[in-house]
């Protein structure tokens, strides 16, 4: 899970802090600061990105919005409809899970062969029941090895991906030079999953800064100069 940095509330043309009348018309800033993927799966979607509330606006049993969430930029990531709808309304304890935009959630998971999200083996062990709880709140354990009946194609993007960055690197190794690897670079723009193209070039430190740099919003500090995840200040990994 890429970990973003959503930086200030926006500001107008005078310097002032920008009151939102109603939390879907943040999505351009949103989109601008952080890029067209969802905060959670990393899917690329040009469509289809909704506003996502971190601690939900009508949490379960509540009777109405709570207005100090539903407003509140610092609450706000993106999120696909399946993200968005899998993690629905249920009122979440920040420290129960971890976040795109406080932790370094690069370092939390583990993308593996086929797309296959799993908590780091190097957490602890609370850490990694955590990990866990974050796969589950978002839907990103569902995949045809454990609910041959899930619907959302989530896990079938991500494999697909992954066959596609090893193809990338394949051919990199037989073709090193910089416009390839510029158009690899491209290639994972457009089709986003930042963290699988990370983790299949983990050994290439110069594509790894690449990638780092690509996407609008990605936390730089909480990676070293060569691309390696390190802990990001003030998060829980």
């Amino acid at each position: 899970m890429r970990p973003v940095n959503r930086g200030p509330i926006p500001t107008d043309a005078y310097g002032n802090e920008i009151n939102f009348n109603k939390y879907q018309d943040a999505r351009g800033e949103l989109i601008e600061r952080l890029g067209e993927t969802c905060s959670y799966c990393e899917m690329h979607l040009d469509s289809g990105l909704a506003v996502e509330h971190v601690k939900p606006k009508k949490p379960k049993g509540a009777d109405d919005r709570i207005p100090e969430r539903e407003l509140d930029w610092h609450n706000f990531l993106l999120a696909c409809s399946n993200c968005n709808s899998t993690k629905s309304n249920k009122d979440v304890i920040l420290d129960d899970y971890f976040w795109p935009d406080i932790d370094n959630t690069f370092r939390a998971f583990t993308y593996s062969d086929g797309g296959i999200i799993m908590p780091s083996s190097e957490l602890s062990a609370e850490l990694q029941s955590k990990a866990n709880a974050t796969i589950k709140l978002t839907g990103l354990d569902k995949h045809p090895l454990n609910d041959p009946k899930a619907s959302d194609r989530r896990w079938i993007n991500r494999r697909e991906i992954w066959n596609i960055a090893i193809r990338a690197k394949e051919r990199l190794s037989r073709n090193d030079y910089d416009d390839f690897r510029e158009q690899i670079v491209d290639t994972m723009t457009g089709h986003a999953y930042w963290s699988i193209w990370m983790t299949v070039f983990r050994d290439d430190s110069d594509m790894l800064q690449r990638f780092i740099k690509a996407l609008a919003g990605t936390a730089k500090d909480c990676f070293d100069h060569g691309g390696m995840p390190i802990p990001r200040l003030g998060g829980q990994v």
